[in-house]
């Protein structure tokens, strides 16, 4: 886990290209805080900061081949670089990592190359024989990288940071996002909300003509669901699944220093420290809780290490309690994750990586498994929906009475799957957006121009979101607030179910697998096989998903207790000042929240809307107006 940047530009020249690169490391030392490089060719330069997991005498980067002059400098891991190494025509290595091995793959394969790497990267190759610099992402967007063009040139970078103070960047708020981070609570697609600083997508590359700095994107794989579902027994599948999960927690065990595992209440966190622990006996485990009981799942914890004593006797669980004390770290955190992302899931992401990364450099997360194998609850009321017009009455009845939310669903007037799923995603509607914008109408917000829907097209609407929340929500909020969060504290967070192998099977399933409506169970091939082959007790894999995020309105209605700078915000002049949001609506909304009847479950309430204005000004104040 490390960072890099670079640019191309006729102009900078190497002493002020070295003190540019320099600059740019120095953004983002936390990626790297262990070493740091700069390399400069003519018109090309590329920085590096290291932190040293793999190879730790011999892996620093950039790394450059002898034989053709072709260098790379990636952040992330290539789990399957030992067979990826075997695969590829025998040479000499300078070095016993994966990057070297990545490159030599780009060598061999050209720009197709990303294909044959299992891994979260995000990274440069600079191919001086072909003039073209490359950038490429992972499949899922685990790793992030940012990118710019000026008058002197284009810059990228791992974070947003070093690009804002890169020559000739003008530091400017991307106000058209507005509408879609109030509506949605992040943005998704390629945009961000400095204007003119992109995403690359996740599974693409940019090949950029470094004579003439023309360049373009392309998609190197798509997560694709079959038109015809596949023919497959609840047998074989669990056993499939089995060998290809207990695999991608092996290879995403490959370290020079100690791994440890998050462990939570849920089934997936917990199915990745049981297998974890069964190459790592000693595996320490990290979990935060929270006074409030409905969101503490520390029982859940202490009774499934219980169950699985045997397995963890030599483990050690370290756990610590989220406050509300916890919501002065907001500037900070928001400072870390550069873009805004307003979930209550940021405070309780942080303490945890601030919690392992303060003994330990590397750790296995259950995250990425509600997307690729539906396990969202959202996902149940879908399959529900579908089911209920061709079910018998007293089917009919028993849908209803296990899924409350089915009547909602039914209800809804939109008949577009992917455009009614989105929709499910608002947190404030498009009246409430344009008051709170003082907007003189309401935002029409396309969706589909900022995410590409064509995977969704012409299969299972429940696959249909599926393809939705791996497009947007999960690289976009998930693996971003992952990445940036465990990175702020040095710590390298790998996400077993993120497997793209994992990823193609769960596709090829038929929905039926992934969702049982007769138990009324989301991820089902994930609990059967856990419990078939001993992953989990049966007691825990068939506990329901508990959202991991802090007790918002609960926190947020004794506006007595919180921090200063955000009653200022909500309650004082800092609207005002920044003359962004209506102060009147935020001060309105501010004294209309309440703890009453709003739950973990609970997606939509105005202190979660609250919070998304919080998040924004803080960022506004950090970024727009501040110093960083």
């Amino acid at each position: 886990m490390c960072g890099f940047s670079g640019y191309v530009s006729a102009s900078l020249g190497e002493e002020h290209g070295t003190a540019v690169l320099q600059a740019m490391g120095n953004m983002q030392k936390h990626r790297g805080p262990d070493d740091s490089a700069v390399l400069i060719r003519s018109t090309v330069g590329i920085g590096f900061v290291r932190l040293s997991i793999l190879d730790l005498t011999t892996g620093m980067q950039p790394i450059v081949s002898p034989v053709d002059n072709t260098a790379i400098a990636c952040n992330g891991e290539i789990y399957n670089y030992i067979e990826l190494k075997g695969e590829l025509p025998s040479q000499s290595y300078s070095t016993s990592g994966d990057m070297e091995v990545a490159l030599n793959a780009y060598r061999h394969m050209g720009e197709h190359f990303p294909n044959s790497l299992n891994g979260m990267f995000a990274g440069v190759i600079h191919d001086p024989a072909k003039n073209k610099l490359i950038l490429f992402r992972d499949r899922f967007g685990i790793k992030p990288v940012y990118y710019t063009e000026t008058q002197d040139g284009f810059f990228f970078a791992s974070e947003v940071k070093p690009l804002l103070g890169v020559p000739g960047f003008s530091r400017e708020l991307n106000r058209s996002l507005l509408p879609v981070f109030f509506t949605y609570r992040y943005i998704p697609g390629e945009q961000t909300m400095f204007r003119n600083v992109y995403k690359l997508p996740p599974a693409s590359i940019l090949v950029l003509d470094t004579k003439t700095g023309a360049f373009e994107t392309k998609r190197y794989w798509e997560w694709k669901f079959p038109k015809k579902q596949r023919s497959i027994s609840l047998h074989d599948a669990s056993t499939e699944f089995h060998r290809l999960f207990t695999d991608a927690v092996r290879i995403r065990l490959r370290s020079d220093v100690e791994v440890g595992s998050f462990v939570s209440g849920g089934i997936d966190s917990s199915a990745v420290a049981t297998v974890a622990a069964m190459h790592k006996p000693s595996i320490k485990l990290f979990t935060i809780g929270f006074g409030e009981s409905g969101y503490d799942e520390t029982n859940d914890v202490k009774e499934f290490l219980s169950l699985t004593a045997n397995r963890f006797s030599r483990a050690e669980w370290i756990k610590q309690n989220c406050v509300s004390d916890q919501l002065a770290e907001l500037p900070g955190i928001i400072r870390s994750v550069e873009e805004p992302v307003s979930l209550g899931t940021m405070v309780p992401t942080d303490q945890v990586s601030s919690l392992a990364g303060q003994r330990l450099k590397v750790v296995l997360s259950g995250e990425g498994a509600d997307e690729i194998f539906a396990g969202y609850r959202k996902f149940l009321v879908e399959a529900a929906a579908l089911e209920y017009p061709r079910a018998a009455a007293g089917e009919q009845r028993r849908l209803l009475s296990m899924i409350p939310e089915l009547v909602s669903r039914l209800n809804t007037g939109e008949e577009n799957h992917w455009a009614r799923h989105i929709a499910s995603e608002r947190l404030f509607s498009s009246s409430e957006t344009a008051t709170l914008l003082g907007l003189s109408g309401n935002p029409d917000i396309d969706m589909a121009s900022l995410v590409p829907l064509s995977l969704a097209d012409g299969i299972s609407p429940v696959s249909a979101m599926q393809a939705i929340e791996v497009q947007s929500r999960l690289p976009d909020y998930v693996n971003l607030r992952l990445d940036k969060l465990s990175m702020r504290h040095s710590l390298e967070t790998r996400t077993p179910f993120l497997d793209y192998r994992l990823a193609e099977f769960s596709a090829s399933l038929p929905v039926d697998l992934k969702i049982n409506l007769k138990a009324g169970q989301e991820k089902y091939i994930c609990r059967e096989s856990f419990k078939r082959y001993g992953i989990l007790p049966a007691r825990v894999s068939t506990r329901p998903k508990k959202p991991f995020t802090i007790p918002v309105a609960d926190w947020f209605s004794k506006r007595n207790v919180l921090p200063e700078f955000i009653t200022e915000i909500i309650l004082g002049n800092e609207m005002e000042r920044q003359g962004i949001l209506n102060g009147e609506a935020v001060k309105k909304l501010a004294l209309e929240v309440t703890e009453a009847g709003v739950g973990p479950e609970t997606m939509v309430s105005a202190g979660d809307q609250i919070f998304s204005i919080v998040v924004f000004s803080l960022w506004y104040r950090e970024f727009m107006e501040g110093s960083v």
